[in-house]
């Protein structure tokens, strides 16, 4: 039977090796390390995604020097030590058959002395505007340093038995510092014209390839396009990737967009980013050059990546969260189960934010994601009936993972449809994808035969006569009106809005107490309407943990192009109707603690929320075997809902 994506599942050769497919998991930091040394679960990390039909796997970045200490949890592949868990991960990848290679770098000037505590190394003393330290300019002994540096690690990774290395000279990176006019001030060799610039990249190559052979593969992780003046540029790019191939050296290239300080948002863009965003860079360099090219850019479905390299952009495509969010990806779509894949919601909860928190990766749609290498328990007892009451993401997670292991489920849900306030989140442009999460669920419970029953709401004396073997409570939680709010009509919740119980009109006030979605989305959909809006915060910034998931840039553009006004270091204490008909919303300013009058039509309020928990009062002394998931424990965001699902579920 011929593949339902003919162009994603060719065979390819890339150097010495020939991969079965086009689906590349391409290299990204997971925070799995220990003591600077790889682990049995990045193996085992790894080996579900080539168990899942990935055709080529790259690992994480490996430090090429001991100043190189970007972050806590780098794997220092300058050490000896490093090697015997190489091994582990090779072994593992290659027991399905798949290759896998080592992705090597220098941070630069994009990193921290605070680990490391020696200074910073880059081309020039120029600092890095998020990180602020300035670093020194190397000489030419150090360079020599480095480059010995990049070919000591490549020898470590033949030991460990890589199939051949990746040089990341992109996103965050020494390589890229070389290139890029704004980093490089150099007079000397390294510096001026482009091909100057070049020469570090080049030597590196040089001498990777030498310590690698010809029988393994070398690629380059390559800026296309910083987005910003003095960065790397599209233009240049395609230059460097043409003394790339003109050197003879390298076996493909890989694309990437952004700079992994100024504009990181880029690199993992959010769900308000369409996917194949980054496609227009490999299709610049793949006109200038005939080694084969990876595209990168939100790649979530499978029909993506095959008309990206049907129209040409390029030769290979890099799909990383979505082989996150599901290690089976390549495998599914391979056998003409594109409906079964858990498509990834580049909401960047778990992955990116809980790196860029010094975490381990996760994954909201996936709880297993990273956790590869623990084993899950035997069910205590197979085929009890559970009783799960609730159809948002807690109640699905809980119901299709205790269909998976066994039981028999039936899932009640008051609403006419599942999904709860996810499926109210995703009212709003530019998060609808969030849905995705509860339809995957749904259609998973489906597959699975849980009985699935909208449009009822169980009591307690109904759940007292079916008598389950256990029940699973996942209903969720309800607006709580602010104590400022007083008695006034017009003060109304983001779920009111969302859910089409409140319309406001003329001048809106949003208050953001949540530094999240909620706020800012609430904000945008009343501008959207025709509203006037301001948006306040008793926080630093309005949306302050947007910063963690990568929306923040967005949202300000966004914010500044709808008009949006922002005031932060506020709360509200009071509102009343004023005279004019509007509602006088008295704010006090936390630093000076002055208090301000601002006039609104309505009040929106983005608030903390009261577990429905009614329900598990009553029967919590009952002697039914009752657990408690997602908001009704205590209401928090979605990757806790999916995750307290499937442990309880598990648990059963």
């Amino acid at each position: 039977m011929s593949p339902a994506y003919p162009q994603l599942f060719s065979p390819l050769r890339l150097g010495p090796l020939t991969l079965r497919n086009r689906v590349v998991f391409s290299a990204h930091l997971t925070g799995y390390a220990v003591g600077g040394k790889p682990t049995a679960q990045h193996a085992a990390y790894y080996a579900a995604r080539a168990k899942g039909g990935a055709g080529l796997i790259i690992s994480e970045e490996h430090a090429t020097h001991p100043g190189d200490w970007p972050y806590e949890k780098v794997i220092a592949g300058y050490r000896p030590e490093v090697v015997p868990g190489y091994r582990l991960i090779t072994d593992a990848v290659h027991e399905h058959g798949v290759p896998i290679l080592a992705q090597i770098n220098h941070n630069g000037g994009q990193g921290s002395s605070m680990y490391s505590r020696r200074p910073l190394w880059a081309p020039s003393a120029v600092p890095d505007p998020l990180f602020r330290e300035v670093p020194k300019a190397l000489d030419q002994r150090e360079i020599r340093t480095l480059v010995e540096g990049y070919a000591r690690v490549a020898e470590h990774c033949v030991r460990g038995g890589f199939d051949g290395i990746e040089l990341q000279c992109s996103h965050s990176s020494l390589v890229r510092s070389f290139l890029a006019p704004a980093t490089n001030l150099r007079t000397d060799g390294y510096g001026g014209s482009l091909a100057n610039r070049a020469r570090f990249l080049l030597e590196v190559a040089a001498a990777v390839r030498e310590a690698i052979g010809p029988e393994r593969a070398l690629g380059v992780r390559l800026a296309g396009e910083d987005m910003f003046d003095g960065g790397v540029r599209l233009d240049e790019a395609v230059k460097v990737a043409a003394l790339i191939e003109a050197d003879g050296r390298v076996d493909y290239l890989n694309t990437s967009i952004g700079m992994a300080t100024e504009t990181l948002h880029m690199i993992e863009a959010s769900m308000a980013v369409p996917p194949g965003y980054a496609l227009f860079i490999p299709n610049a360099i793949r006109q200038r050059v005939s080694l084969p090219v990876v595209g990168v850019g939100r790649f979530k479905e499978p029909w993506q990546a095959e008309r990206a390299l049907a129209e040409g952009h390029c030769d290979l495509i890099g799909v990383v969260r979505g082989q996150i969010a599901d290690p089976d990806f390549a495998a599914k779509a391979l056998a003409r189960e594109s409906t079964e894949i858990r498509r990834c919601l580049a909401c960047n909860q778990e992955c990116v934010g809980r790196m860029g928190l010094g975490r381990w990766l996760g994954c909201v749609v996936n709880p297993r994601a990273g956790k590869e290498s623990t084993t899950l328990p035997e069910p205590r007892m197979p085929g009890r009936r559970v009783h799960v009451i609730g159809g948002g993401p807690a109640g699905l997670k809980a119901a299709a993972t205790a269909a998976r292991r066994g039981h028999h489920v039936t899932l009640f849900e008051r609403a006419s449809a599942v999904g709860g306030q996810i499926r109210t989140a995703a009212v709003v442009p530019g998060r609808r994808e969030l849905l995705d999460l509860v339809l995957d669920l749904e259609a998973e419970c489906r597959r699975l035969g849980v009985d699935l029953r909208t449009g009822t709401e169980m009591t307690a004396d109904l759940v007292t006569e079916s008598r389950p073997d256990a029940v699973v409570l996942a209903t969720g939680a309800l607006p709580q009106r602010p104590n400022w709010a007083g008695g006034v009509d017009r003060v109304v919740d983001v779920r009111d809005v969302l859910e089409g119980r409140a319309h406001p009109s003329g001048t809106v006030l949003v208050v953001d107490e949540l530094g999240f979605h909620q706020g800012t989305s609430i904000a945008e959909y009343a501008a959207d309407a025709g509203c006037e809006v301001t948006i306040c915060t008793p926080g630093m910034i309005v949306g302050q943990d947007l910063g963690i998931t990568l929306d923040l840039e967005d949202w300000n553009r966004r914010a500044h192009r709808k008009r949006i006004t922002q005031l932060t270091d506020v709360t509200p204490t009071g509102c009343v109707a004023s005279a004019g008909g509007g509602l006088a919303v008295t704010l006090r300013h936390h630093p000076t603690g002055r208090s301000t009058r601002f006039i609104a039509d309505w009040v929106v309020s983005s608030a903390h929320q009261r577990p429905e928990d009614e329900l598990w009062k009553v029967l919590a002394d009952s002697g039914i075997e009752i657990h408690r998931v997602g908001d009704v424990l205590a209401p928090r965001r979605a990757h806790s809902a999916v995750i307290e699902g499937e442990r309880v579920a598990l648990s059963l």
